[in-house]
């Protein structure tokens, strides 16, 4: 007997016409998967990068309030207020989150010296008419000698900072940002040759220096508000800032006039000590083997402050902007 073989199967045509039914509904479920989840994606994305920048998914009146909100620049990204503007020079401990100091009066104001240890006394009897309770002590070190000064009782409480060969004013430039500052009322950049020993004072009928009418960039002493323009006009590459002296009636927040003026409550004097340009090669040498710049320093100075008023003069001719308050009756801008 012959085996059985049968084959079943649709004719030609319409075997042609079932896999194009296939193929056509393949296609429509794959086009339907395919255009749910680029939807999908879309509002994801959009969801994701509405929020950078944030206004762009607000309400007009809340987006304008939030674009008119001044925030520092670079602290954009985060919220407001969470961002920390200024900071100050007050020192924590590293085992407690608050103190017994904390409770008491904050430190009002700022006392920064550049100092050499060839005037430590010095240095420490102006720092002892200083109240700890009212200042904050900073000390620039340009000599580079640091734990020299660690005997001195107040020494633990200040700030030191050390540079060799730099002056008062590079280190201001640098460690007194105003926004670092912002927590002092006052901030007082000395010298460190000043004498406050002295009882004596200006008569009253002073007209003349060395009292009335007289302020010497030795000790200089400038409210907060004041000191953010000041260092703003100090030159990052001028470190002598001589010249200064001359403007800084623009920074007195008013009337130069009536705003600058002598601080008469304290005797002191400029004791004209050599300090920059000066030091010993060792401890045991004499005075004939002094190391002795000053006569560089003093040229470097003056060929800064002609640079300086060079400067300003440029600034003043290419600022259309600016105007100046005391060009009339006399230009105080040209005469140095």
């Amino acid at each position: 007997m012959k085996p059985y073989l049968a084959v079943f199967g649709l004719p030609e045509s319409k075997k042609r016409s079932w896999l194009c039914s296939v193929f056509i509904a393949a296609s429509l479920i794959c086009g339907i998967y395919f255009l749910g989840f680029a939807s999908v994606g879309k509002e994801y994305k959009e969801q994701k990068f509405t929020r950078w920048p944030v206004i762009g998914s607000m309400s007009g009146v809340k987006a304008a309030k939030c674009k008119n909100q001044r925030m520092p620049i670079g602290s954009e990204p985060l919220p407001s207020g969470i961002v920390a503007e200024a900071s100050d020079l007050e020192m924590r401990p590293l085992w407690s989150a608050s103190t017994k100091k904390e409770k008491q009066k904050r430190p009002m104001s700022l006392l920064a010296i550049a100092v050499g240890i060839q005037q430590k006394e010095v240095v420490n009897r102006i720092v002892g008419k200083f109240p700890s309770s009212d200042f904050i002590v900073m000390l620039f070190h340009y000599d580079g000698v640091v734990e020299k000064w660690g005997d001195l009782s107040w020494s633990d409480r200040a700030i030191h900072i050390s540079a060799v060969n730099q002056t008062k004013w590079w280190f201001a430039k640098r460690f007194l940002h105003p926004d670092i500052v912002a927590e002092y009322d006052y901030v007082f950049i000395w010298d460190e040759d000043i004498g406050v020993k002295g009882k004596g004072r200006c008569f009253d009928n002073s007209t003349s220096p060395p009292c009335t009418g007289w302020v010497e960039i030795m000790a200089p002493v400038f409210s907060k508000a004041a000191w953010r323009c000041v260092w703003y006009m100090i030159q990052n590459d001028l470190i002598h800032a001589w010249g200064l002296d001359t403007q800084l009636g623009y920074c007195a927040q008013g009337d130069r006039a009536k705003n600058v003026g002598v601080v008469d409550s304290e005797y002191i004097v400029h004791l004209g000590l050599p300090t920059l340009g000066v030091f010993n090669k060792t401890e045991a040498q004499s005075e004939t083997h002094k190391v002795d710049n000053r006569p560089e320093v003093r040229m470097q100075s003056h060929m800064e402050m002609l640079l300086f008023k060079k400067r300003w003069e440029n600034a003043v001719v290419h600022d259309k902007c600016w105007f100046d308050p005391y060009q009339s009756p006399v230009n105080h801008t040209t005469k140095w």
